[in-house]
Order: structure tokens, then C-alpha cells, then sequence
């Protein structure tokens, strides 16, 4: 169609030809053809420049019409490409911090109002499971692994801190040494989660063996335990920054440090919309 535009609009088959990037003999060709499929001459050549015959002028307006309806259609396309509107599901650990994941969520609603940010907190186990079963788009979780079905990308590192209460015998230390922990009543986190073996481990490496008195599934529970009084825990500095605003809570820095890794967990060459990759780069632009 735009091959017929050109000649028919330039009156030359040569011009057309040029137009379209096909030689004269194939432009020529492609007219005789249409001509003979129409049954009717579209092309008067006997003239010099040629002239469109009425048939041929019928067609050439089919042909703009065809071509604008096609543009339009491009351009639409075009735009619903770059469109980030949709649901992005994501799955995050409890401990990735609700403030934080609030803060975020009226980030994305703020530039990309016609997308939807649907958050589901799960044990870190079950993100995984999410993320694979394609239940979720992305997964937040500490201690990232990928495998053959996951890819795993950094995404934040956070200093891990002794959270205690206000009246503990260390809450007046702004750094304390694992050795000073020994034999004190500890509230943990579950044996089987990433973040109890990585505490363990960098317990029993610095040679403290704590009294672990309870232990949970969840930061927040931690927290409350904590607060009661129940005894000293470690935990990530930004999931208790508003005990420590309130008076909650007292915390000393660790020494040697203790930092948990963050990650994003996708499906590996799983493909994104517009939308769950702009959540992605609000991810990294937040962790910045």
C-alpha cells in the first residue's frame, strides 16, 4: 500500500521505487500485479509523468486511509507499551519493615497512579514459593538465594544492632562485644529462618552462648517480647527506629559488626510488565 501511495502520489514508478528501498522492475511488477488482481488499470503509463486512472485514484484513498488507521493503531500501541498501568504483586518478609514498605507504596501510587501495588507478607520460605508458583511478580527477602527457577538480586545491606529495654545493665553501652551477651536472656527468632543461623553462627564464632528464652517467626513480635522486658535481641536497626523514637527501646551498635543482606527475588527470564519494572527501579532508587 505504501509502495502504490508513493508511485501514485510522485506520478513515477522509478520515484516510488526509490521510496521504498525496491528496485524499478519490482515496483513495476508489484503494480501489474495489483492491476491484474483488480481486474481494472490503476496506472495510466502510456503518459509522461504517469496518471492515475479513477479505479487507481479509488485505491489510493483505501491506501491512506489503511495507512493512517495503521498509524494511529502504532502509536496507541506504542503508548500501551510504555503504559505502567496493571497490578504488581509482590511478596515480602515481615521484617522488611512496614514503614517502609508504606513509604514506597505512596511513592509508586505517586508517580504511576494508574498502577496497583498489591503486598502480601509471608515467612520467607513462602516467598520463594510465591515467586516460583508465579503468585507474585517479586519477593523481598533476607539472605537471597537464587536457583534454577529464581534469580536473586541485591538489594540492601542493614546493620544488625542489640535492641534491649530502657532499664537493661547494658542499655547505657553504645557498643557492646558478643562476650557480653553471654548467658543473657535472649529472645530470638525461629530456628529455621535465615537470620536466627546467620545470629547463631556469629555467636557462637565470637564465643557468647545467650539463654534463648523465647523465639519467634516475626520481628514484631520480637519487638513486643523485648519491650516486656522478656530479655535482649538482635536485630535490624530500621525495624525498630520507631521504638527508639518513643523510648521504647535502647540499642548498641555491635562489635564486630553484624549486617543482614536484603534481596529481590524474581522468576528467572520472566517477563515484566511496564509496571513490575517500575517497581523495580523505585526498589533500587530506594535503596540508593
Amino acid at each position: 500500500m505504501r509502495l502504490f501511495r508513493d508511485i501514485a502520489q510522485s506520478r513515477s514508478v522509478s520515484r516510488g521505487a526509490v521510496l521504498n528501498k525496491v528496485s524499478q522492475s519490482a515496483a513495476s511488477q508489484h503494480l501489474q500485479e495489483l492491476e491484474r488482481c483488480f481486474g481494472i488499470e490503476l496506472m495510466d503509463r502510456s503518459t509522461r509523468p504517469i496518471r492515475v486512472t479513477p479505479a487507481g485514484q479509488a485505491y489510493l484513498e483505501f491506501c491512506r486511509e489503511v495507512l493512517r488507521k495503521k498509524s494511529e493503531f502504532d502509536t496507541e500501541l506504542d503508548e500501551l507499551k510504555r503504559s505502567t498501568s496493571g497490578e504488581v504483586r509482590v511478596a515480602s518478609i515481615y521484617s522488611v519493615g512496614l514503614s517502609k514498605m508504606h513509604r514506597l507504596e505512596d511513592q509508586f501510587r505517586g508517580r504511576y497512579r494508574d498502577a496497583h501495588l498489591k503486598v502480601e507478607y509471608l515467612r520467607p520460605e513462602k516467598v520463594y514459593e510465591a515467586v516460583k508458583e508465579e503468585r507474585a511478580d517479586i519477593g523481598l527477602v533476607s539472605y537471597p538465594v537464587s536457583n534454577r527457577e529464581i534469580m536473586a538480586l541485591p538489594w540492601r545491606k542493614e546493620r544488625m544492632v542489640l535492641a534491649m529495654p530502657p532499664g537493661h545493665l547494658l542499655a547505657g553501652m553504645k557498643r557492646v562485644t558478643p562476650a557480653r551477651l553471654d548467658g543473657t536472656s535472649f529472645v530470638a527468632f525461629d530456628e529455621d529462618l535465615p537470620i536466627r543461623k546467620d545470629i547463631d553462627a556469629y555467636l557462637k564464632e565470637n564465643g557468647a552462648e545467650v539463654d534463648v528464652v523465647m523465639h519467634f517467626d516475626n520481628l514484631q513480635m520480637i519487638k513486643e517480647a523485648v519491650v516486656l522486658g522478656s530479655g535482649v535481641s538482635i536485630v535490624p536497626h530500621p525495624v525498630v527506629e520507631k521504638e527508639l523514637e518513643e523510648g521504647k527501646l535502647r540499642v548498641a551498635e555491635l562489635s564486630p559488626s553484624l549486617i543482614r543482606p536484603l534481596g529481590i527475588i524474581h522468576r528467572r527470564n520472566a517477563k515484566m510488565s511496564r509496571a513490575v519494572k517500575a517497581f523495580l527501579d523505585l526498589l533500587q532508587e530506594a535503596a540508593e
